[in-house]
């Protein structure tokens, strides 16, 4: 199988630290370092709305689908709520004393689970007035960002510039495992299949742990030429995104390099996939969407 981008759609903009895209409209949502958040329809190939929501650099912004809702967090350590069709805000609450790097929203819990620069995460349950169900503690640097099991909803995964990575469970305080290797900071996680982490660092390299064992499989070094921002994957490929400008696809099974892309648009630092195999890339300049 040959993985082939196919571009639908390209946004200019101010540098976009996190995309998402909505699974029923074809929208996609922008953070933007200058502290807007834009929805953009990326069939009509034009801009819904643009959101002003504070002064500093917003790096995590996601849909909440069940609930009609926009979910933003900040660097004035804010997570704010907006309605996805009216765009007003319904709600707002301090949820970190430093920024807020990473927010996901559980699947089928109630809960924004939001991880920081004060080096905890913490479980919003929206349920029970955005209440603070739970706190992690235990890395020691920034927490750059948390990822879910997708065949267990109950186990997370957090990549820190501390160069561990720590798999906490739902309901426990204490981290299940802590992940070392990585020479430098780890920027971000993502699960590929049912029993492996990969992991992507400022020392350039991909790591892949077994799930079971907690030990690491196999290190790709040099993956990229500078630090390594953002991991996702799709249908066997594993697509990583780096400050060196490249996005690069990978054989999730033989780890081998499949094809570099370079859309000149300087820095990569979010993707985003859904299911119908669409996915959006921030970067410097803008964000693209690609149809595979």
């Amino acid at each position: 199988m040959d993985f082939e981008a196919v571009s639908k759609f390209v946004a200019h903009s101010e540098r976009v630290k996190c995309v998402d895209i909505h699974p029923e409209h074809p929208w996609i949502l922008t953070s933007l370092h200058s502290g807007v958040v834009q929805i953009w329809n990326y069939e009509t190939k034009t801009l819904i709305k643009a959101i002003e929501i504070c002064e500093k650099s917003v790096r995590s912004s996601k849909f909440i689908p069940r609930k009609n809702w926009i979910c933003t967090a900040s660097d004035d350590g804010l997570i704010r709520i907006f309605d996805a069709e009216s765009f007003d805000l319904l709600h707002v609450f301090e949820a970190h004393s430093d920024f807020i790097r990473s927010i996901i929203i559980h699947p089928t819990l109630p809960y924004i689970i939001s991880a920081s620069d004060d080096k905890t995460i913490k479980v919003w349950d929206w349920e029970n007035e955005f209440r603070l169900e739970q706190q992690f503690d235990g890395h020691e640097h920034y927490i750059m960002q948390i990822a879910l099991n997708p065949n267990d909803y109950s186990i997370l995964v957090s990549a820190s510039l501390d160069k561990t990575l720590k798999i906490w469970k739902l309901g426990e305080e204490k981290e299940i495992a802590t992940l070392n290797g990585h020479q430098k900071g780890v920027n971000c996680v993502a699960f590929v299949g049912d029993f492996t982490i990969i992991s992507g660092s400022d020392d350039n390299s991909i790591r892949f742990w077994n799930y079971q064992t907690k030990q690491c499989t196999d290190c790709l070094e040099g993956a990229h030429q500078n630090n390594i921002t953002f991991l996702a994957t799709v249908k066997g490929w594993i697509i990583s995104g780096s400050e060196d400008n490249f996005l690069k696809i990978w054989n999730s099974k033989s780890h081998r390099l499949g094809k570099e892309l370079n859309f000149e648009m300087g820095r990569v630092w979010s993707i985003c996939i859904n299911d119908s195999d669409v996915f959006s890339v921030g970067f410097d300049t803008g964000a693209v969407v690609l149809k595979i």
